[in-house]
């Protein structure tokens, strides 16, 4: 975001106020559609384009290069003397959690679909998600002037694929020459196409029948001729209701169909109080009454986008849900519970900076920001996204939203001593504009760990760390921890015998050792008859023996999953000492491997993979190409679902998160749980 410029539109009560999420595919035509629409309601004087780097939603160095949104823009506009606000998400899988935080700041979501392309599977699941949570939803068909361009085919595949309640409200009026003269509009009478009656009448009793409006139903019986003003009431009813899904046209860079989109958006989409608030509780998780859409009822807003300015320090992208939010007033800041992810749950007070109303880049000074409103927030130092902002006096959390669980690890070293004493920094101020982020300072292998979504967003966020954040890294190949076993049982002496003037070390100690149950680690007990070793040193054997099992035997692979049993050993009145005892017991251990060699194990993991039922052949060919092991699977045919259970080497997961993105066409999901170590092929373990 740029420095503060402009003049941003009034406060608006919240009957007058819409948020609107654009959804879709890459290149569906999301963000082109945005700059349209602010051309039309004059908050920008031209339109930019992606291919230029010009638009006023996607400014960050990456996007404008890669030409395509990675975050989530805002922009704040008025229309008919209502307050709108377009949240425009990412459209790739990667980024996942920008289109989720939208949908949660927004009161209803606008699918945008190509005519080029129709709907994808990615879309469709976004729908059903959507349609769980009983987000109100209408689809714009755009790109309807391009080259093999077929709206017809578009709306069809809306109506088959995204289920009940999808009617389309226009049809495309073609010129002699094939290209697009303009649109009819089925809300209205005049309607001259072929098909334009029937899909006129299935319309408008979609309508009725959503909105339940008996006196409508009785005129419409009756052969009134209805007309758009009599049917928009309904209409916003119906949309509010979750089960009615308006099908508009558009083509934003004509033009066409950019007024009737709007219309639909300020007269037929739910205002905040329409649509309801989140659930509230209290941040020790006590109940407490439920929220309303109330400027004068208790504070609750929520950070939805977290971003470091170079001009402002961190800007945080609020909703507020209930009460009223102004500049220099005292707030809780609420944690989020993912503590896991690396972000610290916070419970601290803070003051409220400078608020501001936000055009893509542009940040525009407002008053005050009252419930169902959205704006930015200057200098909230502790505040990360996710967490609640409410009265110091009374305090309240909002549950975070679902977010997937990073699955792509990406190894990274600073390139400089001096990017060293940085990249902290750095980090830490990506975990807190990212709650998709994970950082991960593996203690066996010593790698720091940037757990991605996938390699979209992996490489974004190590741009953002080049160039946002000026920190120089570099990424190296992930490490796998390998560990070691005895191969078989046998009998040792360890000798630790020394003499250099004055007291020498003296301690000789005889081990028996076999391999161990798969997961049972050192373990380490005594039978000494005679007390041919002292019993003070038997804990100085033990403590050795586990020093040399957690440094390995060979390279840096701990020894693992060992039974030892001290049986005998011989000890010096003088010299017989403690550490002599250790050094015994860790002599002891390298013999022990030497005598009966190892073997290397490698880490396997549980894995549930959740996929559309068309994509389960494909992906349990790939598993059986990982030497995975399928345990089984289960149906969900409501929701078209099958959960693939298998049991997988966690180095053939290191690619995983791209390969099932190709392989389910961005549908497929998959969570690991560890499941142990198992002996690694011999490749596998020469190359660790």
């Amino acid at each position: 975001m740029a420095k503060d410029t402009g003049t941003a539109p009034a406060p608006r009560p919240a009957a007058r106020v819409r948020n609107v999420a654009l959804v879709g595919h890459a290149g569906a035509g999301k963000t082109t559609l945005a700059e349209a629409l602010l051309v039309a309601t004059g908050a920008l004087a031209r339109a930019g384009r992606v291919e230029d780097g010009t638009t006023a939603l996607d400014t960050e160095d990456v996007e404008v290069r890669q030409q395509r949104s990675v975050s989530l823009g805002v922009a704040t506009f008025e229309h008919a003397g209502h307050r709108i606000t377009l949240l425009d998400t990412p459209g790739s899988p990667d980024f996942v959690g920008e289109l989720r935080a939208g949908l949660r700041a927004a009161d209803a979501a606008l699918f945008v679909v190509s005519a080029v392309n129709g709907v994808d599977a990615a879309t469709v699941q976004l729908w059903e998600e959507c349609a769980a949570v009983g987000m109100p939803r209408a689809v714009v068909i755009t790109q309807l002037d391009r080259a093999r361009a077929d709206v017809e085919d578009a709306v069809r595949l809306c109506q088959l694929l995204l289920g009940e309640g999808v009617y389309p409200v226009h049809l495309v009026d073609r010129a002699a020459d094939g290209s697009v003269g303009g649109l009819v509009n089925l809300l209205q009478p005049a309607a001259d196409a072929p098909d334009a009656d029937r899909l006129r009448s299935e319309l408008i009793e979609g309508i009725i029948g959503e909105s339940e409006d008996e006196a409508l139903m009785e005129r419409y019986l009756a052969g009134d001729q209805l007309v758009q003003a009599d049917l928009i009431a309904d209409l916003e009813t119906a949309v509010a209701r979750g089960h009615f899904h308006p099908v508009l046209c558009a083509a934003p860079l004509s033009g066409i169909g950019v007024d009737d989109l709007l219309e639909l958006v300020v007269s037929g989409f739910p205002c905040p109080a329409e649509h309801g608030c989140p659930p509230v509780s209290r941040p020790e998780g006590t109940a407490t009454s439920s929220l309303e859409c109330d400027p004068d009822g208790p504070l609750v807003a929520e950070v939805v986008k977290t971003t470091t300015d170079p001009y402002v320090g961190r800007v945080s992208l609020v909703r507020v849900f209930s009460g009223t939010l102004r500049p220099d007033i005292p707030v809780h800041v609420s944690g989020h519970g993912m503590t896991d992810r690396g972000h610290p749950d916070h419970d601290v007070d803070e003051r409220i900076g400078a608020l501001s109303s936000p055009l893509g880049a542009a940040l525009r000074p407002v008053p005050s920001c009252p419930a169902g409103d959205i704006c930015a927030v200057a200098r909230l130092a502790s505040a990360e996204t996710g967490d609640t902002l409410s009265s110091p006096e009374d305090p309240r959390l909002v549950p975070p939203w679902d977010l997937p669980v990073p699955q792509l690890p990406v190894a990274i070293e600073a390139a400089t001593r001096s990017d060293e004493d940085r990249l902290a920094t750095a980090l830490a101020r990506l975990v807190a504009e990212d709650p998709t982020v994970r950082l991960e300072r593996r203690p066996d292998t010593g790698q720091l760990l940037l757990w991605c979504v996938g390699e979209a967003h992996a490489e974004v966020l190590l741009d953002r760390l080049r160039t946002r954040h000026g920190v120089a890294v570099s990424t190296v190949p992930v490490r796998v921890p390998m560990v070691e076993t005895l191969a078989r049982p046998t009998r040792v002496t360890g000798r630790h015998v020394k003499q250099s003037g004055g007291h020498g070390q003296y301690a000789v100690v005889v081990v028996d050792a076999e391999p161990g149950p798969a997961g049972s680690g050192i373990v380490f007990e005594q039978k000494i008859v005679g007390g041919t070793v002292p019993s003070q040193f038997h804990g100085s054997v033990e403590k050795g023996i586990r020093a040399q099992a957690e440094r390995g035997i060979t390279g840096d692979r701990p020894l693992v999953d060992v039974h030892l049993t001290l049986v005998d050993g011989k000890a010096h009145s003088v010299d017989s000492s403690d550490a002599a005892f250790q050094a015994a017991g860790a002599l002891a251990l390298r013999e022990l491997a030497a005598a009966a060699g190892t073997r290397v194990l490698e880490p396997w993991c549980e894995v549930d993979v959740v996929v559309p039922g068309e994509y389960v052949g494909a992906v349990m060919s790939d598993l059986s190409g990982r030497r995975a092991r399928v345990t089984g699977s289960d149906a969900d045919p409501v929701r078209d679902r099958t959960t693939v259970r298998a049991e997988v080497p966690e180095v053939e997961l290191l690619s995983y998160p791209g390969v099932l993105r190709s392989v389910t066409h961005g549908t497929g999901s998959f969570s690991r749980r560890p499941l142990g170590y198992e002996p690694a092929p011999a490749n596998l373990a020469v190359s660790a």
